[in-house]
């Protein structure tokens, strides 16, 4: 089965699928280079409100295909760093829905999601060391905004696997859920998401990851809006709000 990545779009939803199952669903150079075209058009498209990044089975992502890294490492992990930069730069919320395995660039594109609910079960790991691999320095810095230096140092050094309880216990994850529950909550958290003002959501993410520049222009972006009108009425007439104001307009 050809390796890729799969995606489709329902309800506002965005579902990115990482698919090559003879390697636990390993990504290929080609799947990394496919990556930020991929989003760019999501991003585009009006109708995605939300995406949802994961693996076919039962495994989000085993890493890298380590064949990649005999040929040219540093070109191979350009990749991977311009994939991963493009999911964290995408504008709209994004969530990890983890099962099995993820580690190395699977930790490393989870960690560029906004959010990661994962599956009891689940294992983390990020594996440079056992490689010999220099980590990317955007990676390590966003991997210690999420755990802080301490873990992410034990996972660095280490090489070492961790469990859902303590990924959640660290902040690697935001939410762990029993077997077989994991791909109901994420669709009924999604479908939260979208429904919630992409104004709000944009202008949080923008700040939450260091733009504290642009209050003047999310100021003017929320006067010009009228979500905040019709935030308001909506909950006056105890109603679902219809938002308006979208990232791709």
């Amino acid at each position: 089965m050809e390796p890729q990545l799969l995606h489709s779009v329902a309800d506002g939803v965005a579902t990115v699928v990482i698919r090559h199952p003879a390697k636990r669903n390993a990504m290929t150079a080609g799947m990394w280079a496919a990556l930020p075209p991929l989003l760019d058009g999501l991003s585009a498209d009006a109708a995605v409100r939300v995406l949802v990044l994961t693996g076919e089975g039962g495994t989000f992502c085993a890493g890298a295909d380590i064949s990649a890294l005999r040929g040219s490492p540093d070109e191979a992990q350009g990749l991977s760093v311009r994939a991963e930069e493009a999911l964290a730069a995408f504008p709209k919320p994004t969530l990890a829905a983890v099962r099995g395995y993820c580690v190395g660039g699977g930790a490393q594109l989870a960690a560029a999601c906004d959010l990661r609910f994962a599956e009891e079960g689940a294992l983390f790991g990020v594996t440079p060391a056992k490689l010999g691999i220099v980590y990317p320095a955007s990676s390590t810095r966003r991997l210690v905004s999420l755990v802080g230096p301490a873990t992410a140092k034990y996972l660095l050094f280490s090489g070492e696997l961790i469990d859902t309880e303590r990924a959640l216990r660290t902040g690697l994850v935001d939410e762990v859920l029993p077997e077989g529950e994991l791909g109901k909550r994420v669709a009924e958290f999604a479908r939260v998401l979208a429904a919630r003002s992409q104004l709000t959501q944009a202008a949080a993410k923008e700040f939450a990851d260091g733009r504290t520049d642009r209050d003047a222009y999310w100021s003017g972006q929320a006067r010009g809006s009228g979500d905040t009108a019709e935030g308001v009425t909506a909950f006056l007439e105890r109603r679902q709000p219809r938002f308006s104001w979208t990232v791709s307009g």
